[in-house]
């Protein structure tokens, strides 16, 4: 923990934070003893969370629609208001419906578009103007997926936004190096799924038993991955991908012959 203490009283803005790895986040900067802008679209839900994680010093929640540009603005205005600027941005919101390209509509294609990749651009340029006027050298950190690099049935739209969302970090790693800004993107591993996106037992037995080093991804997992990437133990470290999903993106433990160790 002293490796990131740097972190201590630094200001986050976290988006899709009332989700499960939107909590994780929240409670990992809380732990190193940050400032929050808890953002998610239910204010009820917001202000449970907010009450529950007990904001410190300055911090405080805002509903936004990420899917509505002046309702982004509007959350950046009011970090602006608020703080002046943030210190570090997380984009982790995100959406996962399940449907074949051939049955999913126009307007549910535009919308996983929207939260997955439009939000986070617009987000990341209002935040980059504010850390550059005040001087700021922050860190951006995306929430992408391995399904970014392996495309999977019903949920290539999903997969397509990821792949675009890593390719939008490392062009704003690029255009953001001048004024000592970083953009770099964390890939949690498999997990157990939500309410929104509910796995049956039987899928997730199946596939934490193909992941090389054998288990899903853990809060612990992504909170050192965060620290990492918001700290200065990063600072040399810009358009890169975290991956950690034990192994699960390079390889599968799933063995094709009859003879099924190696010794």
């Amino acid at each position: 923990m002293d490796y990131f203490s740097d972190l201590a009283g630094k200001r986050v803005l976290v988006t899709g934070a009332c989700g499960v790895i939107g909590r994780w986040i929240v409670a990992a900067f809380q732990e190193a003893g940050c400032e929050l802008c808890l953002t998610d679209t239910s204010q009820p839900a917001l202000a449970e969370l907010a009450a529950q994680t007990g904001l410190r010093g300055e911090g405080f929640a805002w509903a936004a629609d990420l899917t509505d540009e002046a309702s982004i603005n509007a959350l950046v205005a009011e970090v602006g208001n608020r703080w002046g600027s943030a210190d570090v941005l997380v984009n982790n919101a995100g959406i996962y419906p399940s449907g074949f390209l051939l049955d999913i509509s126009t307007q549910e294609f535009d919308e996983i578009f929207a939260i997955n990749l439009r939000a986070p651009y617009i987000l990341t340029k209002g935040v980059a103007i504010q850390m550059i006027g005040k001087g700021v050298k922050g860190s951006i950190i995306n929430i992408s997926s391995g399904a970014s690099r392996k495309m999977r049935r019903t949920v290539v739209p999903y997969c397509t936004s990821k792949t675009a969302l890593d390719r939008l970090t490392k062009g704003f790693g690029v255009e953001l190096a001048e004024y000592g800004i970083r953009a770099n993107t964390l890939e949690p591993g498999f997990m157990a799924g939500s309410a929104v996106s509910p796995l049956t037992e039987a899928h997730i037995q199946k596939t934490v038993a193909a992941i090389p080093l054998g288990r899903h991804t853990s809060a612990a997992d992504v909170r050192n991955g965060l620290f990492y990437l918001a700290s200065n133990a990063s600072a040399y470290v810009t358009g890169a991908t975290l991956t950690i999903d034990g192994g699960n993106s390079i390889g599968s433990m799933e063995v094709h012959q009859t003879k099924k160790s190696a010794l």
